[in-house]
């Protein structure tokens, strides 16, 4: 039996223009600064008009207007051109930077590291201990296959085939354990470790070359054999292990806790230094608070000239031939491509800055003072129901983007929080509890830290009455250990 039914779906298609502001609202600073860029390159009809008469760039914006869509823009092609539109549109561009006083000339750019990788330095250091090319090729490889904080994390016996497979090299693990051996004799001590025990027992014995102590051999002897009870802080079961007074042992903890489990730093990779660049500026000016975009790096965006004195010159045309439509038709669509981004990059502007203001209007209490306990409750559809803005817009605005304020650079989404009612019925940010918790466990007897227990009972004395479980949650989110790894010894 045949059976036929209706259905009703309702779509929502967005415009070439809508697409462009969405992608261009993700973006932080950086990003939104090359995508400028490239659109300069890619796109002939859009222009620096860094020295031109610009629109003000914080000119209000509807953001319900239509862009057009697709199926007009490709039916316009079969049309005649009426070039009018570009002819009389008198729009100068849009100035990103014109918040700034000073001189325009300059610009901030990142500075760039130009000095010998990391890898390059250890196969340099290497290379004096070696006595042939075989060995300088495989010290190559290993040091090529450490990781950016100084692991050698890749099995020897899979580096021993990726020799073999890339290289038709034939060696064997013992070999690449003697190069090895030789590496992890360089500086910073611990590099080409395979773990962490082997990390701090290569720096115990760098140590104990220039002065062997009893506290270094101690110190080697509970990394080499006794590892799960050190990292586990059973110091009762070490003791009674060792044989040595809790003195001894907290002076061997000591030294522990000032070697380095990250012997590289990072800078293996040899890669540039990454620097934050706020995507906003707020700043307290005789006791308003003042919100600015940082476009600074920015140029200043218009529509070419050049195009459309082309466009014109089709106009005194009485009979076009064929390449003639053609070349205007691609210039129109260059036209509507450097359009359509000017007014995209003016939206994102204007929806950066109106939310950005909602924010600042929410959080002023923090912002003029810097103190987290003023933070309040404050979620995405918070913001977007006073800018009148749907929440993935505000989403996406809160998405990678940093704040410079006049107590450091946060993350927008820092600012964001819930709520949590205290026993007086006020409602709070739970940034506020979290500051109270790291502040008791910062105070708190080290030798008898507070377990989540008594932590849910310091907060119910001061009003906040929440689960345990809830209190282990924002433990964790400050990366802070459970009681029992934050206990020391006397």
């Amino acid at each position: 039996m045949l059976k036929q039914s209706l259905s009703q779906k309702l779509l929502q298609k967005l415009s070439p223009q809508q697409i462009q502001f969405i992608k261009l609202l993700e973006l932080n600073t950086l990003n939104f600064e090359q995508k400028v860029e490239e659109e300069l390159i890619e796109n002939p009809a859009l222009e620096n008009g860094k020295d031109e008469v610009t629109s003000d760039s914080n000119e209000e914006h509807d953001y319900d207007e239509d862009f057009g869509d697709v199926e007009n823009y490709e039916s316009s092609k079969e049309e005649s051109i009426d070039i009018s539109d570009y002819l009389n549109d008198d729009d100068g561009g849009i100035r990103l930077n014109d918040q700034y006083s000073g001189d325009d000339e300059e610009k901030e750019f990142i500075p760039i590291n130009a000095a010998i990788s990391f890898r390059d330095r250890l196969l340099e250091g290497v290379k004096q201990n070696l006595q042939t090319d075989h060995e300088y090729i495989l010290a190559d490889q290993i040091i090529g296959t450490i990781e950016d904080d100084g692991y050698l994390r890749r099995p020897l016996r899979s580096i021993v085939n990726d020799l073999l497979f890339s290289a038709n090299i034939r060696t064997s693990e013992e070999e690449l354990e003697k190069v090895l051996v030789k590496i992890q004799d360089l500086e910073p001590p611990g590099i080409g470790a395979r773990s962490l025990q082997e990390c701090l027992l290569l720096q115990i014995r760098n140590k104990a070359k220039h002065k062997n102590t009893a506290i270094t051999k101690l110190s080697e002897s509970i990394i080499e054999h006794h590892m799960e009870d050190f990292s586990k802080k059973h110091y009762a079961r070490l003791m009674k292990k060792l044989d040595v007074t809790e003195d001894f042992l907290k002076e061997a903890i000591t030294f522990i806790s000032k070697l380095n489990p990250k012997p590289a730093g990072g800078a293996a990779g040899g890669r540039q230094t990454d620097y934050i660049i706020p995507d906003f500026i707020v700043k307290e000016s005789y006791g308003e608070l003042e919100v600015e975009l940082n476009n600074r790096n920015t140029p200043v965006l218009k529509v070419s000239a050049d195009y459309m004195e082309t466009l014109k010159g089709y106009e005194k045309s009485k009979k076009p031939d064929k390449s003639t439509k053609d070349a205007v038709q691609f210039i129109k669509q260059k036209l509507d491509s450097a359009k359509w981004f000017v007014d995209s990059v003016k939206q994102r502007q204007n929806t950066l800055l109106v939310t950005m203001r909602c924010i600042v209007e929410i959080q002023k209490d923090y912002f003029m003072s810097g103190d987290e306990t003023q933070l309040r409750p404050m979620i995405l559809k918070d913001i977007a129901e006073k800018v009148h803005l749907d929440v993935s817009t505000i989403s996406r605005v809160a998405s990678s983007k940093y704040v410079e304020t006049d107590f450091g650079i946060f993350l927008l989404k820092h600012f964001f929080s819930e709520g949590i009612v205290t026993s007086s019925g006020a409602e709070v940010s739970n940034k506020e509890v979290k500051k109270i918790l790291n502040d008791a466990i910062d105070s708190e007897n080290k030798q008898k830290p507070l377990t989540d227990g008594r932590l849910q009972e310091l907060l119910k004395v001061k009003g906040y009455a929440i689960a345990r479980r809830t209190v282990a949650k924002y433990r964790e989110q400050l990366n802070i250990p459970v009681a029992r790894l934050r206990k020391e010894l006397k």
